[in-house]
């Protein structure tokens, strides 16, 4: 049985952008794509989803005060 990272509770959920949502996104903040924070392709997370370098990550953590906080990452090499 293969274990997945995703599937851990301590793990934030990480999905990959679709260019128009990216787009959108970029538009929405008023920057560029490499202004974002950076996340390396070697990130088990990012293997496990199969992003790319040039995509961009959506990651969703639970927070007490907030109850979800959104982050952004740019996927590079």
């Amino acid at each position: 049985m293969k274990v997945r990272l995703q599937d851990h509770i301590l793990v934030p959920k990480h999905e990959i952008l679709s260019k128009d949502k990216a787009e959108e996104l970029l538009k929405l903040l008023g920057i560029t794509r490499e202004q974002l924070p950076k996340i390396k392709t070697s990130d088990p997370i990012v293997k496990e989803i199969g992003a790319k370098p040039g995509d961009i990550v959506k990651i969703t953590r639970k927070s007490l005060t907030a109850g979800e906080s959104l982050f952004y990452r740019l996927v590079v090499d």
